[in-house]
């Protein structure tokens, strides 16, 4: 056992970058019989856990993890989420903050795209805090935060680009804003806020040919028809 725990732990690794979640647990867990020393292997149990709803074992492999290296940034994270989801909120902050002290620049080797969404989702909480505190520079940076995790999240990056419209930043609002649009024509609320963005440029047949896009695949989109409403009465100028 103790020569065969290096096959185990490449084919742990293998399955778990497959996810192949119980292809993994198996072999994993033989490599912590012989070594229990290698703080990626519960890393990896505990995210395997944490998908398996095994809330108890997934803190617990997390913790062990921790232990071995308390700077593991990923470990630290993952544990976060997982006291989040437990609704052990000043627990999962406090971590949260650990992850952010441990690291400027945080590794995502092992973030499955579950875990992903879910910190994701918290930086977006907090930037939302931020940007209705009137607080921008904070929101910018929890939302780049939040889409260097998950930069296939068009609502991100739309609210993103609001915050940057709310800063009179109007050239990289509409870059995030048309760079959502691009990755999901079919999600209105960018258009809508695009749309916006043009009007408050002044680029007025801009906004409304936004708006119309939006209409035309749903004629009963209430923004879209009000600012349009509200186009046709105000005149130019």
């Amino acid at each position: 056992m103790a020569a065969e725990w290096h096959r185990y732990y490449e084919e742990g690794k293998k399955a778990f970058e497959e996810m192949d979640y119980a292809a993994a647990l198996e072999n994993l867990k033989k490599v912590v019989e012989v070594k229990g020393n290698f703080a990626d292997v519960y890393n990896m149990l505990g995210v395997i856990y944490f998908n398996g709803n095994r809330t108890g074992d997934a803190i617990e492999s997390f913790l062990n993890a921790l232990k071995i290296n308390s700077r593991y940034t990923e470990a630290l994270l993952n544990l976060s989420v997982v006291y989040n989801e437990a609704g052990e909120l000043d627990k999962a902050q406090a971590v949260y903050a650990q992850a952010r002290a441990a690291s400027g620049n945080l590794r995502q080797s092992y973030l499955d795209p579950v875990v992903k969404a879910k910190i994701a989702n918290m930086h977006v909480k907090i930037a939302d805090i931020y940007k209705d505190l009137g607080l921008h520079e904070d929101a910018v940076y929890e939302y780049k935060k939040a889409l260097g995790l998950r930069p296939d999240f068009v609502d991100i990056r739309t609210s993103l680009g609001v915050v940057y419209r709310d800063m009179k930043d109007f050239s990289r609002a509409v870059r995030e804003m048309e760079t959502a649009a691009k990755a999901n024509p079919d999600y209105s609320n960018v258009r809508v806020q695009l749309g916006l963005t043009y009007y408050m440029m002044g680029e007025r047949e801009r906004a409304k040919a936004e708006w119309l896009k939006v209409t035309r695949k749903n004629p009963n989109d209430r923004l879209a028809k009000m600012y349009l409403n509200i186009l046709e009465r105000r005149p130019p100028g």
